[in-house]
């Protein structure tokens, strides 16, 4: 049990504090995005961008998806449990998921300065590895068999990369201080304004 001098010398020692803080706030916005990527992939399935104001979408999304559970993220859940783009023991997986990410919504403080236990640091990956089982799912299911680009092509599963989880390593990579990604984007759009420039000193007489 940590004592009163103890834990404000890890609160006021900022090598301890920024890495605790840093890790648990990127567990909570994994967090949501999972979440997001459960919710939103589903709805935009069965409502499209385009049929946004249609009835007819709206009812099929709600038969098929939200009148499984009152709550949407259930219902969506359950969704992909039928549909085997996830299993029983990834549901599991996500309710451990959610009381770690709780108790740092409702705790930060305590955890961060180490107050209270948290498994959040060993069961990051395991987030990140749930997300892209959910995403990938979607790329290797409905992305790629409806491209015809990809018609009869061998895909590997291990070497996609979905673009929430490539976002998640960027914004990962971003928070902790690298401006290697901001340097390149810097680079790029110059690049770019220079290619779209008139050419001067062209049609002169």
């Amino acid at each position: 049990m940590s004592t009163t001098a103890e834990n404000w010398e890890r609160f006021l020692d900022p090598e301890v504090v920024q890495p605790s803080l840093f890790l648990a706030t990127m567990f909570i916005t994994t967090f949501e995005i999972l979440k997001d990527s459960i919710i939103d992939r589903i709805r935009n399935f069965y409502i499209p961008g385009f049929a946004e104001t249609d009835p007819i979408f709206e009812s099929e999304y709600q038969s098929e998806v939200l009148s499984r559970s009152k709550s949407r993220l259930y219902a969506s859940l359950d969704w992909l449990l039928e549909h085997e783009a996830l299993d029983e023991t990834d549901l599991d997986t996500f309710e451990n998921l959610k009381k770690i990410r709780n108790l740092l919504a409702h705790q930060l403080f305590n955890v961060v300065t180490g107050q209270t236990e948290s498994d959040h640091a060993s069961q990051f990956p395991v987030l990140v590895a749930l997300l892209r089982k959910v995403e990938v799912w979607w790329v290797v299911n409905v992305e790629i068999p409806t491209n015809p680009d990809y018609e009869g092509k061998e895909i590997d599963e291990a070497g996609i990369v979905p673009g929430a989880v490539l976002s998640l390593q960027m914004l990962i990579e971003v928070a902790s201080g690298n401006t290697q990604l901001l340097e390149h984007w810097r680079k790029m759009s110059v690049a770019r304004n220079v290619g779209q420039a008139s050419p001067v000193g062209q049609g002169s007489r």
